[in-house]
């Protein structure tokens, strides 16, 4: 029986989303500080975090051809927030159709394979992937995660 088992069609809907972008690989190891940050700023602002962590992960390619990866953290509260300040940005409604969806249980080590396992499945079934995701962070023990991963395809099937 295989462990990651991957679904078709499937939507993701997120609202009231409070976005922070990652722009450099020092935030990047400040991660759980940035996280800890969006929740208080979120209560701050009278409102309550709702839901896991999402990252969203996609790729630009800029003037000389090089790759980049963009890397923005999100996250849910139960009202929408007003007057943003930098460098965060709210969003009312995030809403992905026509996903390749796979929940990954396991050490988060491993959670490269969730991926791997949709790119694979994306090519054996000649699907077009645009090339970004979204994962949630639906719980963590110690080492041990459950994640939920969402790749939007390119197609409209």
């Amino acid at each position: 029986m295989s462990k990651l088992k991957v679904h078709f069609n499937k939507s993701l809907k997120l609202s009231n989303v409070l976005v922070r972008r990652l722009t450099n690989e020092q935030e990047i190891i400040e991660f759980n500080q940035i996280v800890q940050n969006m929740e208080n700023y979120i209560k701050v602002k009278g409102a309550i975090p709702v839901g896991p962590l999402i990252q969203h992960t996609s790729s630009t390619i800029n003037e000389s051809g090089e790759i980049g990866i963009v890397m923005e953290i999100m996250m849910q509260s139960n009202n929408f927030l007003h007057n943003i300040e930098q460098p965060y940005n709210i969003k009312s409604i995030i809403r992905v159709k026509n996903c390749l969806y796979v929940r990954f249980r396991g050490s988060e080590s491993k959670l490269n394979f969730a991926y791997d396992k949709i790119g694979v499945t994306a090519y054996e079934e000649d699907i077009e992937l645009k090339g970004n995701s979204y994962t949630i962070f639906v719980d963590q023990q110690d080492d041990n995660i459950v994640a939920d991963v969402f790749m939007e395809r390119t197609d409209n099937e």
